[in-house]
């Protein structure tokens, strides 16, 4: 039976608090799982269109195409920001089982804090504290990177990672951008809470 992990504006453990996590798809973020299709959730149609909007986004990587990036834009009333990585069968004619179309790899929720970076390394700092009981058996590691997007240096991403020792991990992450950059291009700095397969990491590290 799937132990439940619903990220609100607070995280709560709806399974028993005696249980750990040793695999990433026992827990869901708004009620989406590794592994799930996504056609439980939404019609294909509405997977097709977001995939053809979305279609260059990674095109540095080596085989862009694989998976595809599919916003869920009325599904999450947490998130300002919510999205899913799935596997790719959209030209594929030969893919007919639900069951196998559009395998969730990864999950993701975004939250705004705009002029306001203290208070999401607060909410940073609180889901790591949960997610740290329910991960117990996971390897932790925190760390400060630079954006790649801001050619200045100035823009930086605080994250920590709970990866498992089957594949796969669970992270949560603050983007802090430079405000001059932000406010140039029009970003919001924010948070970040997302699951991810072993296969979709795999993927996104594979650049041409």
């Amino acid at each position: 039976m799937k132990k439940l992990l619903t990220f609100l504006f607070s995280v709560f453990l709806l399974s028993s608090p005696s249980v750990f996590a040793d695999d990433i798809s026992d827990f869901e973020i708004e009620g989406i799982s590794i592994g799930d299709s996504l056609l439980d959730y939404t019609t294909e149609d509405e997977i097709i269109e977001e995939i053809e909007l979305n279609k260059y986004t990674y095109s540095h990587l080596n085989e862009p195409n694989n998976y595809a990036e599919v916003y869920l834009r009325k599904t999450s009333s947490t998130y300002d920001i919510f999205s899913v990585f799935v596997k790719n069968n959209s030209s594929s004619k030969y893919v007919t089982n639900k069951n196998e179309k559009y395998i969730v790899q990864s999950v993701s929720g975004k939250i705004r804090y705009d002029s306001d970076i203290d208070s999401c390394f607060q909410k940073k700092d609180e889901i790591e504290d949960e997610l740290s009981k329910v991960f117990s058996n996971a390897s932790k590691w925190e760390t400060v990177f630079k954006s790649q997007i801001d050619p200045s240096g100035n823009s930086i991403i605080d994250a920590v990672y709970f990866e498992f020792d089957i594949g796969g991990r669970a992270s949560v992450k603050c983007y802090n951008y430079d405000e001059t950059f932000r406010i140039k291009n029009n970003l919001s700095d924010y948070l970040e809470v997302s699951v991810d397969s072993e296969e979709i990491l795999s993927w996104f590290f594979d650049k041409s």
